[in-house]
């Protein structure tokens, strides 16, 4: 009767007496491997094939089924069968007792996988590429960036127009924020959780480096408390926090004067949120009473405000300037 049920089953199944020899096998295991009884039946497990189970780690495995009560769960053999070629199959085990002639046995479940383990080993391989890929492309922007800013540059000092001259410098100077915020996440994928705080850190290193001229007493730091964000959002706080030091370092310390930016971070369950402090000349009155003055960073950064569901907003110091950007935490939807 168990030998009629084990023979229903689909996948390859093996019965094992307490010696690890075949007591018996199904339709499907012969069919599998292309085998015959008279290679089956009787013979020691270790023995069947060409020794593709004669694997000490496995055969001390099964030894331990029956006395110990324990089982193997996905036992993986790659292996060149007889007949069927290289495989890689996957092995579970466990002990059946057979209450009407009070024996116990081992049974030996078997499923090809070979099919799946090459899909994984392509997509890795193809994961790899696109990274590849993905590393190539960013160091092309990036060097498109720089050039265009270069050119920008290079147009800002041949032109006469005053107005003109400013534009070109403000693109230049956005041109490189972009690509300052490229840079520091040129290795991540796209989607991936990044810490925010070591991110800012290295952004802002390199603002400090590139805006901040020698001698010119100005100091830029980070107070972020722990989070993680997607990488595409990190980009665009990332441009946000790129325009806010820029713009404080410009027009915060006027006349050489001396002062401190701060970036800070700060996320909980419900809401994270991204300030630039500075203690400079202040905006001289609230935002209400004083809209910002409309040019391509704030129209930049309000986009991308948008962009992220959240809201700037701008508010007098003691000394100084704050702007800040809240954006809420993306809920999931539930069920």
């Amino acid at each position: 009767m168990e030998e009629a049920i084990v023979d229903t089953v689909r996948e390859p199944l093996l019965v094992l007496d307490e010696a690890l020899r075949v007591v018996a096998a199904n339709r499907s295991f012969y069919r599998t491997f292309n085998v015959a009884e008279a290679e089956t039946e009787g013979r020691p497990f270790g023995d069947l094939g060409n020794g593709q189970w004669n694997i000490p780690e496995l055969h001390q495995k099964l030894m331990e089924i029956i006395p110990y009560h324990t089982t193997i769960e996905s036992y993986e053999v790659e292996h060149d069968f007889p007949a069927i070629g290289r495989r890689t199959m996957l092995l579970n085990a466990r002990k059946v007792f057979y209450e009407s002639n009070n024996s116990t046995s081992l049974l030996i479940a078997l499923e090809d996988i070979t099919e799946r383990r090459t899909l994984e080993r392509e997509k890795d391989e193809l994961l790899r590429q696109k990274d590849l890929l993905l590393k190539e492309m960013n160091h092309r922007v990036n060097n498109s960036l720089h050039i265009v800013g270069s050119i920008l540059m290079l147009k800002a000092r041949t032109v006469r127009s005053e107005e003109i001259r400013r534009h070109l410098r403000d693109a230049h100077e956005r041109v490189l924020a972009i690509a300052t915020v490229q840079e520091q996440l040129h290795s991540v994928s796209f989607g991936t959780k990044i810490e925010v705080k070591p991110y800012l850190i290295r952004l802002c290193e390199s603002l400090a480096a590139s805006m901040i001229l020698d001698g010119q007493p100005i100091s830029l730091r980070v107070e972020a408390g722990a989070g993680e964000l997607t990488s595409d959002d990190a980009i665009s706080m990332g441009l946000i926090a790129t325009e806010l030091v820029i713009n404080a370092i410009k027009h915060a310390f006027p006349g050489g004067a001396m002062g401190t930016i701060v970036v800070n971070f700060e996320s909980d369950a419900n809401a994270w949120r991204l300030s630039v402090s500075d203690n400079g000349v202040g905006t001289g009155t609230s935002l209400p009473d004083n809209p910002r003055r409309i040019g391509l960073g704030t129209s930049l950064m309000d986009a991308l405000a948008r962009r992220l569901g959240g809201q700037i907003a701008t508010a007098s110091a003691s000394p100084g300037t704050t702007v800040s950007l809240t954006v809420p935490q993306r809920r999931r939807p539930s069920g």
